[in-house]
């Protein structure tokens, strides 16, 4: 679980902070950068391809690996490619071939994360739900230091297309791990009887009625799409945050490197342990609430640009508070997923958690611009408030079910 979340977390920075940060040096306009935000669209809309995943057969005779490991080992090697593609684009001489490559990467990216969250779901008792979560979260975090931090220092020794290139290299490793994976015992293909209207209904209209037929689907809905708003609006404008301070690709690499990777361990530990003594929603509201405060550090790091010890606090106690709030948080959605539509729901609930960053964060460029740096951050601390709001009515109203470590057949 470790592994695949290595695997998965590898593309993110590919299309998000380390492609900004190839294009701040090319002196691109923040409003552009901003807008990158969208070439991750994908990971808002996942949930529309994904009862395909959840239903379809695997291509190219790759069913005989079953569901789920087919589908990984159709999407892992075309993923490899575009990587390898967007490290060989030249942003400055070809920007839409670059920016069509990242695209291609998120769409890619997106559609592996489906199939390992099903895997992950469906391979795991309940029981071990947990811990396996805490292992992909590690994973994923450990991937985006390597193509985060990793690929800008490499990009000193490389250049772009190197440093970009041995992240390729890694993303081509997932085939070989989905080899070494078993397919999970509850993933076999499913029969729908009729025609098209039959399968639609069973694909795409079952999952979604089954939801949206719990109590407070509405208020549930709403705090997941708000959960990650003020997270989303500073995180777009790091890499021209740090770079307009004077910190350059070292002290950037630095600070995301070994201080934010132990600092997000520590976190996503944290928060696993908040989450078995608390409880899932109880956790959810202090980590939230911890990953608001947080965002204050940025404010803080406006008024001491060209401090480095201030940008590895910053960075620090940002990736300490969101470890915390990433694992209740996923541990929630995880939970809310019923196991006859496994793929179909987790994929609508975390493209719901990315409508911020996918939409209202594309504007972040140009509310930087329009503020500045202090009143920008300012801006965000207060877009978390809402979630919080409505994270105390779900407490109240809809608090989440805690369930038990085995359930009778009939259950």
């Amino acid at each position: 679980m470790g592994a695949y979340g290595f695997v998965a977390g590898l593309p993110l920075p590919l299309s998000g902070f380390t492609f900004r940060l190839w294009l701040s040096e090319g002196g691109v306009s923040l409003a552009v950068i901003g807008l990158t935000a969208n070439i991750g669209l994908a990971y808002l809309l996942k949930f529309l391809w994904a009862p395909v995943l959840d239903q379809a057969r695997p291509p190219f005779g790759l069913a005989r690996f079953g569901r789920r490991r087919g589908w990984l080992l159709a999407i892992q090697p075309v993923l490899a490619l575009s990587a390898v593609l967007l490290a060989l684009s030249q942003p400055g001489v070809t920007p839409r071939l670059a920016v069509a490559a990242a695209a291609l990467v998120a769409f890619l990216s997106a559609s592996q994360d489906i199939v390992v969250d099903a895997w992950r779901i469906e391979t795991f008792p309940e029981r071990l739900q947990g811990a396996a979560l805490a292992a992909y979260v590690w994973g994923y975090r450990a991937a985006m230091l390597v193509s985060g931090a990793g690929a800008i220092k490499g990009a000193d020794i490389l250049g772009w297309p190197g440093a970009l290139l041995a992240v390729a290299a890694l993303i081509a490793l997932g085939p070989l791990l989905t080899l070494i994976a078993a397919e999970p015992a509850t993933s076999g293909p499913r029969i729908v009887l009729g025609g098209l209207a039959a399968r639609l209904r069973t694909a795409v209209l079952e999952p979604l009625a089954e939801f949206w037929a719990r109590p407070g689907a509405a208020t549930i809905l709403a705090f997941i799409a708000l959960f990650k708003l003020g997270e989303a609006l500073a995180g777009v404008m790091t890499a021209p945050f740090y770079r307009s301070l004077g910190f350059d690709r070292a002290a950037i690499a630095l600070a995301n490197a070994p201080f934010s990777l132990i600092a997000s361990i520590a976190g996503i530990a944290l928060g696993g342990w908040l989450v078995a003594r608390l409880g899932v929603g109880r956790a959810l509201l202090w980590t939230g609430s911890v990953q608001t405060v947080a965002m204050a550090m940025y404010v803080g790091l406006a008024y001491a640009p060209g401090r480095v010890s201030m940008l590895i606090a910053t960075v620090v106690a940002e990736a300490f508070a969101e470890g915390m709030a990433d694992a209740a948080f996923l541990t929630y959605l995880s939970g809310l997923c019923a196991v006859a539509f496994t793929a179909t729901q987790y994929a609508l609930l975390s493209s719901l958690a990315a409508i911020a960053l996918r939409t209202v964060g594309g504007l972040s460029g140009f509310l930087a611009e329009a503020l500045g740096w202090k009143l920008f951050y300012l801006f965000a601390m207060f877009a978390a408030l809402p979630a919080m709001a409505i994270m105390l009515r779900l407490l109240r109203r809809y608090p989440p079910a805690e369930r038990q470590p085995a359930e009778s057949p009939a259950a």
